[in-house]
């Protein structure tokens, strides 16, 4: 008696997209792999109870000019805006929460190689208005204009 022969389905042929046919997938650029790295280091901060504020002027002191004196500047406006914020760092970015939520941060331009310094704003910070708003702001430089808009920002933010 002759063996008997299974039939075994065959696999089914998978068809790749026309965007990604022979490309290999870039993944991260470095800068976001260092950001992530940044990311899992506050979390260890946190853990260990680290003073979030060392930490924040720790990372504005490692930004170049003129990021560096923006930073401080936005630093200078957003406290004196609302004191009770917690100042910390976010993805290695100076950032400044609310009963442990991010409510805003500052992206300075080095960051991710890019032209100008973000001022951007979370999902819990109430600058709602109507039915579409802005959530983040490109910072060039800082006059008292601009410095006006930023404290009102985060006064409504946190209100």
């Amino acid at each position: 008696m002759a063996p008997s022969k299974v039939a075994t389905k065959p696999k089914p042929k998978t068809a790749k997209s026309s965007s990604t046919a022979g490309k290999a997938s870039q993944g991260f650029s470095a800068e976001e792999k260092a950001a992530a790295r940044d990311r899992v280091r506050e979390l260890k901060a946190e853990a260990a109870k680290a003073d979030g504020k060392l930490e924040l002027l720790a990372a504005i002191a490692r930004m170049q000019e003129p990021d560096r004196a923006i930073a401080k500047k936005v630093h200078a406006l957003i406290t004196a805006a609302a004191p009770a914020l917690a100042p910390k760092t976010w993805y290695g970015m100076p950032a400044y929460a609310k009963d442990g939520n991010i409510i805003c941060y500052f992206q300075n331009a080095g960051k991710f190689k890019v032209r100008y310094q973000t001022l951007g704003f979370s999902d819990k910070a109430k600058i709602d208005d109507g039915a579409m708003w802005p959530i983040q702001y490109a910072l060039s430089k800082l006059t008292p204009s601009e410095e006006a808009k930023i404290t009102a920002l985060v006064k409504k933010a946190v209100r």
